[in-house]
């Protein structure tokens, strides 16, 4: 035991749960707990937006898979968190959100900014619970981290109400929190090694989280072993190498057809810990639902989504570290018969990746890909919101490394700035780049602030075509010449960069991004490059004219 307040409760609690870093907007519901961060080694980084706190808190969860952890303040603060526990919550991110609360005696008042909680967070949240008493800190915040922990791990929102965080009492002492792992038994382990052998167009589909890069490279040895085919989820592609002979691409928005067939016409899926939604399967088109034709291995670390959308033929409740941990010793008795599909399905995905040399306009993103590719160390880390912009990262840029990716699966807007800023604080050695859209920068540009606050040295490549790009097309397809509402005026972006004391730079042609990118890594501060891309270049293979005019 020990006397403290609860908001050093709170602290102590972090501190034994091996937190490093905390994102936040300041608030007066948790003054007592800002209090006792002055004197911790935990890095309280100090946010201009709520939204731009718990999307940080995302990316370290989604980039170390230990719980990012953010604080914000009650009513309009909670609020406005609320993309971020979304993102955490479809994404399956372990976050924790610590929420300031009203006085315990004003509660039921509608007190100034006082919500419940308990009944607003249950639908993007795994767990909402408020600590009433300090003595409870410890028991409550070790829970907390537990359960974005565990099964398909998640968003947990702890409300601390004001009076509660500055009561003095005598707190036990906070747990360490425990390793778990899951189990796959030789009987399971057996039959999934007989289906292979028996299988004759298999194909394997990466996603979800739950993966360390130790599992990684057993995957990827493991797929080398049996020539397996490999595809990753969207937005998941920094789970398998590129540039090795059994990837065959990411199933995602925009798919290549030649892997869409491979799926459907696959005798044998092995789906390992994503859920396999609706962006992935292509809008639920690749495997039917509830009985796959395919015959389906299905690795999930939550019982409750194993057979909640797919019925599978083989079901295994495991983490992929734990599965992949136990699977990739494992070797065919001799040459498999779908060796020479498997290296048909690398070239197809090698093709499909190949950035375009042409195209409207003086810029042109596919040169712009194909430098990013050649000059971009393997550890170099991406991140993105969402928008037609980021399929020129999704479908061309090469990824080697876990590790390497922060991106919204729910699709977002808004995430890259803030990810970007998380993950050059866990990683300043690395390099950072951040993809937004015109449209998609402004939701959380304000962050570029943060970045100079804090000496984050990122690079943002705001690629802008002066609309609401995704929206348009799919307006200029469904309502062709009838715009409404899509058009932008946009800020001059470079300019915007040093207004807050970063580096800034226009780009206009294509020749001119190299040296641009170059100056800004010379710079060694937050860097905005504004790209200037033609309206008409809308995705790397039609103009917006072809889509209005299309049959």
């Amino acid at each position: 035991m020990k006397k403290m307040t609860g908001g050093g409760a709170i602290v102590a609690a972090l501190e034994a749960q091996g937190v490093k870093q905390i994102f936040c907007v300041p608030g007066e519901s948790y003054l007592a707990v800002l209090d006792a961060l002055h004197d911790s080694p935990i890095k309280t980084i100090a946010c201009r937006h709520e939204s731009g706190a718990s999307m940080m808190a995302d990316s370290e969860g989604r980039l170390t898979g230990q719980p990012g952890v953010a604080f914000v303040t009650r009513g309009p603060g909670t609020m406005n968190a609320l993309a971020g526990l979304h993102i955490a919550r479809q994404d399956s991110i372990p976050l924790v959100l610590f929420i300031g609360q009203v006085q315990s005696d004003a509660r039921e008042r509608e007190a100034f900014q006082e919500i419940e909680y308990r009944r607003m967070l249950p639908e993007v949240t795994k767990w909402v619970a408020e600590i009433d008493r300090p003595e409870r800190v410890p028991e409550m915040v070790a829970r907390a981290f537990a359960v974005a922990r565990s099964g398909r791990p998640g968003p947990v929102a702890l409300a601390l109400p004001e009076d509660m965080l500055r009561a003095v009492a005598d707190v036990p002492t906070p747990p360490k929190p425990a390793e778990t792992f899951s189990s796959v038994g030789d009987a399971t382990l057996d039959s999934v090694i007989d289906r292979l052998k028996a299988s004759e167009r298999p194909i394997a589909i990466l996603g979800g989280t739950g993966w360390t890069e130790a599992s990684v490279l057993d995957m990827q040895h493991f797929a080398q072993a049996w020539s397996l085919p490999v595809a990753c989820s969207f937005r998941r592609q920094m789970l398998f190498d590129h540039e090795h002979p059994c990837y065959a691409g990411d199933s995602g928005i925009g798919i290549n057809p030649k892997l869409a067939a491979r799926i459907k016409t696959a005798d044998t899926i092995l789906l390992i810990g994503g859920r396999y939604g609706e962006m992935p399967s292509s809008g639920y088109t690749l495997l039917n639902i509830p009985t796959p034709d395919q015959f389906l291995i299905h690795v999930h670390p939550s019982a409750e989504e194993l057979g909640r959308v797919y019925s599978p033929d083989i079901a295994i409740k495991a983490r992929p570290s734990d599965f992949i941990s136990v699977i990739a010793g494992q070797r065919p008795d001799g040459v498999v018969s779908w060796e020479s599909e498997t290296l048909k399905a690398h070239s197809y995905y090698l093709n499909w990746s190949t950035p375009p040399k042409t195209g409207p306009g003086d810029l042109l993103m596919g040169p712009t890909m194909s430098w990013l590719n050649t000059h971009l160390s393997d550890d170099a880390i991406i991140t993105n919101g969402a928008g037609n912009y980021a399929t020129w990262i999704h479908r061309f840029y090469r990824f080697r490394r876990f590790g390497t990716q922060s991106a919204p699966a729910c699709g977002s807007m808004g995430y890259g700035l803030p990810a970007a800023l998380s993950a050059k604080h866990l990683y300043p050695e690395r390099e950072v780049v951040c993809f937004a859209g015109d449209g998609c920068f402004l939701m959380t540009g304000q962050e570029f602030a943060t970045a100079v606050q804090y000496h984050l040295p990122v690079i943002v490549i705001v690629v802008d075509n002066g609309m609401y790009g995704t929206i348009r097309m799919h307006q200029e397809r469904d309502y062709p010449g009838r715009v409404s509402g899509t058009d932008l005026i946009n800020p001059d972006f470079a300019a915007y960069a040093r207004a807050f004391g970063g580096f800034g730079e226009t780009v206009g042609k294509t020749e001119e991004f190299a040296p641009a990118f170059e100056a800004a890594r010379q710079s060694r501060q937050p860097a905005i490059l504004h790209l200037k891309l033609d309206p008409q270049a809308i995705t790397p293979t039609r103009t917006l004219d072809e889509i209005r005019d299309a049959p």
